[in-house]
């Protein structure tokens, strides 16, 4: 979602058209002359001027020559979080902290440690360089929207998985990171962050439709709304808190992929997870702030079980574009990495938790699940695959990103699911205003007052039972830490003659989406990777997911509810509050190991 995080570049999430929801501060009348004083504003949207745009001319004037209309709303990190809500002082550091500069700080601390590997020499046995306090297990997880971009900024005969290598290439081959620094580490695992998503499917769909064994005893409410967006979380967290009850309990891709590597190698190798250090790579700025929460350390699964000041599950969040300037602090181009995999990846400690993050064949995005991992379109096809001769419905809303979907009997035309996508803030205030309880009358006797005259305290009926929210126009490929066409390594490949424009940005992000999908079509004769071929859905094998879970809980010894599953809570922004430097130092100290 949010590029307005990025220190480089404030503009990158707020893309033209998209307006800025952020009132209007104004001096209080007492503090304005009466020929000052104008009546208030009826409306408290404004567009965001970006940069290159012309702002608005004005059609009348004030009484002291001024433009009579609201000068453009100015927005800044320690403002808001590109409209979602507002940032705090500790969130901002927490943010600053994440960057490439902090991998090449880390890799260069100390000695990594090696593992060694079992008389077969394949299975990992053991861990050499504990005696260094300060030595760590790098591991790293890119997600399939960060090589989608990445790919699209190589040039079009790149293929998805061939940027997939080039990122291998620099985190584990001896061209790139290993190639330079203090003592020449590099990364020991780099994951296909897709494994966890898919894991993650199976999870959401079980908890939306039940006859799942692994479901939290925090049912969400219904509907339940997708949680795998951190800007989305973060804005119902801050602004809309009776929507918490409806977010799904199922951590995120990333989320899950930083528990499942943490336990495993921590729990199997005999080491602390803290001497684990787990790298993302991701589309968006926001998951940054999500690796900070207090709900996604080692305080869930391996103490107590409640959220607490931990060790973080992913210590660190880079972005795609944050990938070429890693590449560039090595003096390495990226443009020019190998586009194959460096060496076959080393066995993982479990060969079963083995096979799931590295899979005989890698699954091809499908088109109509979109490109946010696809969370409503498997869930349709669970409905679909347990009603024979149902068939999915679209309707189209009031725009591109608000589409309606049912499940419909052949049969009879009985409707036996609804849900729908909500994608952009400007949707997301529409769903949050129909889940929004009405209030009581004050007059006896009076009826509730509200949009949808709702008994007090009661969400409305939305029809639908899972809505998939996430807050970039478009989805996680229009990410705010994705390549941009006006970046200027883009300008300069592209040999653009003057600055860019929205018309370029359009057909920049088809071309994202394209290298998202692109790959070889995969052979039905692998099926799964095991045994589950025979009941695929969406390309997944819900009963493989399901049975490496359960292995997981095993050799963890964890329940699967802590390792799965996770919490939201209502969060008061201190923003516009007073708070005096000695409060806020504090505050700053005490946030900085936590979450939000």
């Amino acid at each position: 979602m949010s590029a307005i995080l990025s220190a480089d570049d404030l503009n990158d999430f707020i893309s033209p058209g998209v307006a800025c929801i952020k009132p209007i501060e104004t001096l209080p009348t007492t503090q304005l002359g009466p020929e000052q004083q104008q009546p208030s504003q009826q409306s408290l949207e404004f567009e965001v001027i970006l940069d290159g745009q012309q702002q608005p001319t004005a059609t009348a004037a004030s009484p002291n020559g001024t433009a009579a209309g609201a000068a453009p709303a100015q927005i800044s990190l320690t403002d808001c979080l590109a409209c979602s809500g507002c940032v705090t002082s500790a969130e901002a550091v927490l943010v600053s902290l994440q960057s490439h500069n902090e991998v090449l700080s880390v890799l260069d601390a100390a000695p990594g440690l090696r593992v060694v590997r079992g008389s077969d020499g394949k299975a990992a046995a053991a861990v050499s360089g504990l005696e260094n306090p300060d030595a760590k297990l790098f591991v790293a997880s890119v997600s399939p929207q960060t090589r989608a971009s990445l790919a699209a900024a190589c040039g079009g005969a790149v293929t998805e998985q061939q940027a997939g290598w080039m990122v291998e290439q620099l985190l584990m081959g001896p061209g790139g990171l290993a190639g330079g620094g203090k003592h020449g580490n590099g990364f020991a695992w780099t994951v296909d962050t897709n494994t966890a998503r898919e894991a993650c499917l199976v999870l959401g769909s079980d908890e939306v439709l039940g006859g799942g064994s692994h479901r939290g005893s925090d049912k969400p409410a219904s509907p339940i709304l997708t949680s795998s967006c951190p800007g989305w979380v973060c804005y119902a967290e801050k602004t809309h808190p009776y929507v918490l009850p409806h977010l799904s309990r199922v951590k995120s891709p990333q989320a899950l992929m930083g528990t499942l590597l943490k336990t495993t190698l921590s729990r199997v190798l005999g080491i602390a997870p803290d001497r684990i250090w787990h790298l993302a790579v991701m589309p968006c700025f926001d998951k940054k702030l999500e690796a900070s929460r207090e709900e996604l350390t080692d305080a869930v699964w391996g103490g107590a079980g409640t959220p607490g000041r931990g060790v973080r599950d992913v210590d660190c969040v880079i972005t795609s574009k944050e990938i070429l300037m890693l590449a560039a602090s090595r003096g390495a181009d990226f443009f020019d990495l190998a586009k194959s995999a460096p060496v076959q990846q080393p066995a993982f400690p479990d060969p079963a938790i083995h096979r799931f993050l590295f899979p005989a064949q890698r699954r091809k995005q499908l088109r109509d699940g979109g490109t946010s991992g696809g969370n409503l379109h498997y869930i349709l096809h669970d409905v679909q695959s347990r009603h024979a001769g149902s068939q999915i419905q679209m309707t189209r809303g009031r725009n591109a990103d608000v589409v309606e979907y049912a499940v419909v009997l052949g049969s009879s035309g009985e409707t036996v699911f609804r849900a729908a996508r909500y994608y952009g803030f400007r949707n997301i205030q529409n769903l949050v205003r129909k889940l929004k309880p009405a209030k009581a009358s004050r007059m006896p006797g009076g009826k509730p007052f509200g949009s949808a005259r709702r008994p007090t305290g009661r969400p409305g009926p939305l029809e639908h039972a899972y809505v998939e929210v996430m807050a970039c126009p478009g989805g996680c490929t229009n990410g705010g830490g994705q390549i941009k066409v006006d970046d200027q390594v883009i300008v300069d490949r592209k040999n653009f003659g003057e600055k860019p424009g929205p018309d370029e940005q359009k057909a920049w992000q088809a071309e994202v989406d394209e290298a998202y999908f692109s790959g070889d079509e995969p052979d039905p004769a692998h099926g799964a990777g095991d045994d589950h071929s025979a009941e695929l859905i969406a390309g997944i094998s819900p009963s493989h997911i399901r049975d490496t879970l359960a292995h997981w809980a095993d050799i963890t010894g964890i329940q699967l509810d802590r390792l799965v599953y996770t919490s939201y809570r209502e969060v008061v922004s201190d923003v516009g509050k007073p708070v005096s430097d000695t409060e806020r130092v504090v505050q700053l100290a005490g946030k900085i190991g936590g979450g939000w």
